[in-house]
């Protein structure tokens, strides 16, 4: 066997080092339809925003003063809102969903996210509906269809709001009184813990709700429940209850 002189095999080692470096990898299997699919972008998830105030922070006053609707909105509400946004990113297959939709349909919620979703999603919704159904120039008493609702089961709106009161102070710690529709399209007093909505059991739909969690009221009336209570009736927008009724 000849052996090449040390200079001329280092020189053509490296040519064969280099030509390999500059040659492009070779697909002769795949051909030129072999191309490197580029990675779909994965989907935005839909998340929730947290909705303006219909009306100014002061505009309740003086039943409810401008600092506690401040806090409230924009503090407590926005703090639901986010906590619900991490849920979703927990769990992108709620993603696209209303906020009304997991709720009524909150036992096909996974459990790893079912109580978050609960505790976020019922208080973003139940505070989207107390900012609706307030008002400044509000206060009086319903007409209409929903009127009658509330006289066929209450005999009176005066029974009605002696039942709803009730229900306001009975309402143990934190939580909320409702004025609910049934699947009959009768109305209903109920009063429920925390963040739990009307929503969540079958046939329901929250009307008109009171939020008495303690940050709803305290900066005015500390631990006044009962006056809150009392003074809240005169900025209740009764049109937007009955356009939920309707």
């Amino acid at each position: 066997m000849s052996h090449l002189p040390r200079r001329e095999f280092l020189a053509t080692a490296g040519a064969g080092v280099a030509t390999l470096a500059l040659a492009p990898l070779a697909t002769p299997a795949l051909g030129a339809a072999a191309q490197v699919k580029k990675a779909e972008p994965k989907k935005a998830l839909a998340l929730f925003a947290l909705p303006p105030l219909p009306y100014a922070y002061d505009a309740l006053e003086p039943t409810i003063d401008k600092a506690t609707m401040e806090i409230h909105h924009d503090k407590h509400h926005k703090a639901y809102v986010d906590g619900l946004n991490a849920a979703i990113k927990d769990e992108p297959s709620l993603s696209g969903k209303s906020v009304g939709t997991l709720l009524m349909n909150i036992n096909t919620v996974p459990m790893p996210v079912r109580q978050r979703v609960i505790n976020m999603g019922g208080g973003h919704l139940n505070h989207t509906i107390f900012w609706q159904t307030m008002g400044p120039k509000a206060g009086g008493e319903p007409t209409g269809a929903l009127a009658a609702a509330i006289n066929k089961t209450f005999k009176s709106f005066d029974g009605f709001k002696k039942a709803f009161h009730q229900a306001a102070l009975t309402q143990f710690g934190s939580g909320w009184a409702w004025l609910v529709r049934n699947a009959k399209k009768e109305v209903q007093v109920l009063k429920f813990a925390n963040q739990d909505s009307p929503y969540m059991t079958a046939g329901l739909k929250p009307l008109l709700g009171i939020d008495v969690w303690e940050h709803a009221y305290y900066l005015k009336y500390k631990n006044d429940r009962a006056k809150y209570v009392t003074e809240w009736w005169k900025v209740v927008n009764w049109k937007a209850v009955a356009a939920r009724y309707a």
